[in-house]
């Protein structure tokens, strides 16, 4: 696998915990070059150590997906220390839920603004002009980049066992969600290998979509 992966330079979103966390220092093992956003620094500078100190390539800048213009610096710094960006990955996200009759706006603010909005500016900081919503999106940009030789993937995880559940400040919401994802939940890993197959593809395999749950995930 590493053999389709070594030397790529792929920026990662949300890097600092989590799926994004785990999918860095799996993709640097196998010999990616990753570029790493996320809004705590420290945690992003000490992944980066890590990876350093195990023979890997990384570099880390803070990142506040809801900021286009922090998204295009992270891309930047990618383009400046690397010469290019081969991979985007769209990490970045929150998940406060809650019932609607709750009128969390803030809330539902919050999760347009990372969930949606970051992801689009992910996109206009690597490719400019593309405009749609997250699996539009994608969509889109394959149609759109093809003539250039361009792959997308979208990733689709079920119940992974991450911080997100934190987000979440409707306590009987968060505890329901907390438990079923602590009984039938996969661990970051299983994204970062999801993340390693797609990657790995030869030049002549576009893999458009992945879609993985628990074996146990009923919902």
């Amino acid at each position: 696998m590493s053999s389709g992966i070594q030397g790529k330079v792929v920026v990662i979103t949300g890097a600092s915990s989590g799926i994004g966390e785990a999918t860095a220092r799996h993709l640097a093992a196998h010999g990616a070059k990753v570029v790493l956003g996320a809004r705590r620094a420290e945690r992003l500078n000490s992944l980066v150590a890590e990876i350093v100190d195990a023979g890997g390539d990384a570099v880390a800048i803070a990142t506040d997906v809801t900021r286009a213009e922090e998204v295009t610096r992270l891309v930047d710094t990618a383009a400046e220390t690397f010469s290019r960006v081969d991979v985007l990955i769209n990490n970045a996200g929150v998940m406060p839920l809650s019932n609607l009759e709750s009128l969390k706006v803030a809330e539902w603010n919050q999760m347009i603004d990372v969930n949606i909005k970051g992801v689009l500016h992910g996109i206009a900081a690597v490719i400019p002009q593309t405009k749609f919503a997250v699996r539009a999106i994608c969509e889109g940009l394959r149609q759109e980049v093809k003539a250039y030789n361009i792959r997308t993937t979208i990733l689709s995880p079920g119940a992974v066992k991450t911080e997100l559940l934190d987000h979440i400040s409707d306590e009987a919401v968060k505890s329901t969600n907390s438990d079923y994802v602590a009984k039938v939940g996969i661990p970051a890993d299983s994204y970062a290998r999801m993340a390693a197959f797609a990657i790995s593809q030869p030049d002549d395999v576009d893999v458009n979509e992945i879609i993985f749950r628990p074996t146990a995930q009923t919902l």
